[in-house]
């Protein structure tokens, strides 16, 4: 059963699906989410304000968790002092951690030192390792 927190991000991410859907096939798959750099990539460009950058780190990041989620699993948790959601994968066995809408936000600002898919890659190394190891981190 979903609780409120997964019901709002499944509901964001699609949203972002269908507004983006001109722009690619965001089928959740982790090969989706250089689609998604793209766009973001393209927002580089841009003189956004603080309002437009929030809404577009919650739906982005939200088809990034979802990419997660439905590759890898986890919950999701309210961090309350972020203000924000994080995705848990692997508990109790080991932990792995991302701050999506964190990303998004750095990869609008930063530009491509903050890449998406070298993100998630990281985020799937730690995974495989918390797997073999019970390694716990959180991917920033």
């Amino acid at each position: 059963m979903q609780n409120k927190l997964e019901q709002d991000i499944i509901s964001t991410a699609e949203s972002f699906v269908n507004n983006f859907s001109d722009k690619g096939n965001f089928d959740y798959s982790v090969q989706s989410l250089q689609k998604l750099d793209d766009i973001l990539e393209e927002l580089c460009e841009y003189q956004i304000d603080d309002d437009t950058l929030d809404s577009v780190s919650s739906m982005a990041g939200s088809y990034i968790f979802e990419v997660a989620r439905r590759s890898y699993g986890g919950q999701y948790i309210w961090v309350q002092e972020r203000d924000q959601p994080v995705l848990v994968t692997g508990e109790p066995e080991y932990s792995i951690s991302i701050f999506a809408f964190d990303k998004v936000s750095g990869r609008i600002r930063n530009g491509k030192e903050d890449d998406i898919p070298y993100y998630f890659d990281g985020y799937i190394e730690a995974v495989e390792k918390g797997k073999n190891t019970g390694y716990r981190a959180t991917i920033v």
